[in-house]
């Protein structure tokens, strides 16, 4: 038996190569950055956010925004909590056991956990919340990375086993997808929903308002500390950051990283850096024309200039992007790749090349996306106009992108948070039966790879594997990736427990439950 909470990915992997079995269990922690200081009680948090629309829904299976994501913690808890050092750590699940081949995994649930309806949870929740994204059926942006899922079976009221397809050393990884939080069985009242967390919803009014209420009693020590959060939709930039400099709101996310002078100049102001996998992308549906041609998606791809786009929109806050989606943080990031430069004689080769002659293609753009989609978009716009490819940008409307838009236009933009690990990034956005799979990518020897890079547990051959998907989505792909950038949040300094956290925004989603107020 060996404590997963403890270890790194490759001491994971040792382990479970020398033993064929390995589990993990322990206690709930609080991040070391919130250790220093005994959390305060009470309180009122107001927060005010990008990413909030009309169309969005407290029903984790559709969260593609980021006041779901965040009110969905608040609420409910999900199975396994990546922590500030991207390592997996118990949360409703409270350990687990990998099995020979890592085909089959046992997971203990945490007992004494209740609903907020008083009903006790036990595996039948779990389960029943888990078959919400997987299946054939299932329309959740989850269901992707659960494709190889064979059978939840129930061995106790708080013991399952998840057996799989194919081996997945990573599915603890996957397991704490944000999608993937715990209501009691047959619940389906989305609009008010139940969970385990420290909130419930006193009022829901999408695209513009939620107010949450702590309910008391919180099972996670130390967490759960304010008594009331009002989360305002504040989607433009300059209002957002005036909401803050003049005390109307105390936390904002998103910060326009050109004006981020302004902030650091304001007191009583302090800002929350975090390096990660966060991405832009422009995703071009592979199976769509223009774009199903090979050479001239390497054209666009050599015709962006990145480093102008890192400059002028994202102030240096990042790096420049190679058109695939693992982070130089992530310990599989293909070091060999060759970084893609701004080269006008590539593009014009590959556009000769691709037999192209009308070269006018539309992208799709919107501040829904990210602060600055539209004039990355523009930028890009102008760099590839030299190249002779003529990119016409069609502003979409801010409200209803995710639903009426991504996904379904030729050449998008969008983004990506980046994923716990480089498996579960690459299942999501690129295995060809991924719900969420932007450029259309099906590949059958990427699917393999991808098959194979979760089966293998010898580190130097799990690598080369992750190693050749990254040089195949590179020079083959649909994701014109210019930039990765890092998270950049905002808060008032009586805010307290706002760490960084690599994953997602506002300490991965979870700030609800990690903050707390000095008086």
């Amino acid at each position: 038996m060996t404590l997963i909470g403890s270890q790194s990915r490759r001491d994971f992997l040792k382990t479970a190569t020398a033993l064929g079995l390995t589990a993990a269990t322990g206690p709930y922690m609080i991040g070391s950055a919130l250790a220093e200081e005994a959390p305060k009680k009470g309180g009122t948090l107001k927060i005010g956010m990008r990413g909030g629309s009309t169309t969005d829904t407290l029903n984790p299976t559709s969260y593609s925004n980021a006041v779901p994501l965040l009110v969905g913690y608040a609420v409910m808890n999900g199975l396994i909590e990546i922590d500030e050092k991207g390592v997996p750590q118990p949360e409703l699940f409270e350990s687990w056991e990998i099995g020979d081949q890592a085909k089959e995994w046992i997971f203990n649930i945490r007992k004494g956990i209740v609903f907020h309806n008083g009903k006790a949870m036990t595996a039948d929740d779990v389960i029943y919340s888990l078959s919400l994204h997987t299946g054939a059926d299932s329309k959740s942006a989850a269901a992707g990375g659960l494709k190889h899922i064979k059978e939840i079976q129930k061995l106790g009221t708080h013991q399952i086993k998840v057996a799989l397809a194919t081996s997945d050393v990573d599915l603890h990884y996957t397991l704490a997808d944000y999608h993937l939080l715990v209501v009691p069985e047959g619940f389906n009242d989305w609009a008010k929903p139940i969970g385990t967390g420290a909130f419930t919803v006193e009022s829901f009014d999408p695209g513009v308002r939620c107010v949450l209420r702590n309910v008391g009693n919180y099972w996670k020590t130390g967490r759960g500390n304010v008594d009331r959060i009002e989360v305002t939709v504040v989607n433009d930039i300059v209002q957002r950051m005036n909401a803050l400099v003049s005390g109307q709101v105390d936390v904002i996310n998103d910060v326009d990283k050109r004006a981020v002078d302004l902030l650091r100049a304001a007191p009583g102001i302090e800002l929350v850096q975090s390096p990660g996998g966060w991405h832009t992308i422009m995703a071009m549906q592979t199976d769509s024309a223009p774009f199903n041609n090979p050479d001239f998606r390497l054209a666009l791809k050599y015709a962006c200039d990145r480093d102008q786009i890192l400059n002028a929109l994202f102030n240096g806050f990042g790096r420049v992007g190679n058109d695939q989606p693992i982070p130089v943080s992530d310990p599989f990031y293909n070091t060999d790749l060759v970084q893609r430069p701004y080269d006008l004689d590539k593009a014009k080769f590959h556009l000769k090349k691709s037999g192209i002659t009308d070269t006018k293609v539309i992208l799709s753009a919107s501040d829904a996306a990210y602060v600055g989609a539209v004039d990355m978009s523009v930028l890009f716009q102008a760099s590839a106009g030299k190249a002779g490819i003529d990119v016409s940008v069609k502003k979409e409307p801010h409200d209803g992108f995710w639903s009426n838009v991504w996904l379904k236009a030729p050449f998008c933009t969008s983004y990506w948070a980046g994923r716990a690990s480089a498996t579960d990034m690459l299942a999501s956005a690129y295995y060809s039966g991924a719900n969420w799979n932007e450029t259309h990518w099906k590949s059958e020897t990427f699917d393999k790879l991808l098959d194979a890079a979760k089966a293998e547990v010898k580190e130097a051959k799990r690598k080369s594997l992750i190693w050749d998907m990254q040089a195949m989505l590179q020079d083959q792909g649909g994701a014109l990736i210019p930039v990765f950038s890092d998270w950049l949040d905002a808060h008032r300094s009586h805010v307290k427990g706002h760490a960084p956290h690599t994953q997602f925004d506002l300490a991965n989603g979870r700030l609800c439950e990690k903050v707390w107020l000095e008086a």
